[in-house]
């Protein structure tokens, strides 16, 4: 059996009024609600205060479970898409007695999440010993001393020719994979962090996706 593959979904109030950072907490546990009668397992990564008590800035949910993009309409997938884009709570405002307006509008966001960090071994590293054109005189080119390494992972592939040893060739290509496997990751942290933080600007008003009320 295939593992369930977690989906993140990221609730914002943007910069909204407190009205909504109190949807964004209404509309999480109704969320909550409807993926407990789906089949759908929903866990709470993080959860950034709002102004008032009982209300959040934003909060950022981990969803899994069985038949995700089973386009069944109970899927993990199906059921991010139905919960994403500008969602509405409406309701009369808990803060300011009297005041007309009771749409109050979140943006509702699909993350991609980053790629799993995975420890660096040598057992996912295939080493070939291969002849290049690089400096060190004709003798040189005659041997195979350069090392063409792949990390079979992520398909990351580094040629070094630097030395006139094989094993000092070989001991190179491994810290050269090993950096720029460290420095992807950092680059896919940062892109990650970037697109989360943009929702924080993408809640509109008006033509929601979705519409809850209080029952």
């Amino acid at each position: 059996m295939t593992a369930d593959v977690e989906t993140r979904l990221l609730l914002s109030a943007g910069r909204g009024p407190a009205e909504c950072a109190w949807a964004v907490a209404r509309l999480v546990h109704r969320l909550e609600v409807d993926a407990a009668g789906r089949g759908v397992t929903v866990r709470r990564i993080e959860a950034v205060r709002g102004p008032e008590p009982d209300t959040f800035g934003s909060v950022l949910l981990g969803l899994s479970g069985a038949g995700a993009g089973s386009g069944t309409g109970t899927g993990v997938d199906d059921f991010v898409d139905a919960w994403s884009g500008t969602l509405c709570w409406q309701a009369t405002s808990p803060y300011r007695p009297g005041h007309p307006r009771k749409n109050w509008f979140v943006a509702a966001c699909r993350l991609d999440v980053e790629a799993a960090r995975r420890e660096f071994v040598e057992d996912d590293v295939v080493l070939v010993p291969c002849r290049t054109g690089g400096p060190g005189g004709q003798h040189r080119n005659k041997a195979s001393t350069a090392v063409r390494a792949t990390h079979r992972p992520t398909g990351i592939v580094v040629v070094v020719d630097d030395e006139r040893r094989f094993h000092d060739n070989r001991r190179l290509a491994l810290e050269l994979l090993r950096r720029r496997i460290e420095e992807g990751y950092a680059a896919s942290a940062r892109a990650a962090d970037a697109a989360r933080w943009s929702v924080h600007d993408q809640r509109v008003r008006g033509n929601p996706t979705r519409v809850e009320r209080p029952r």
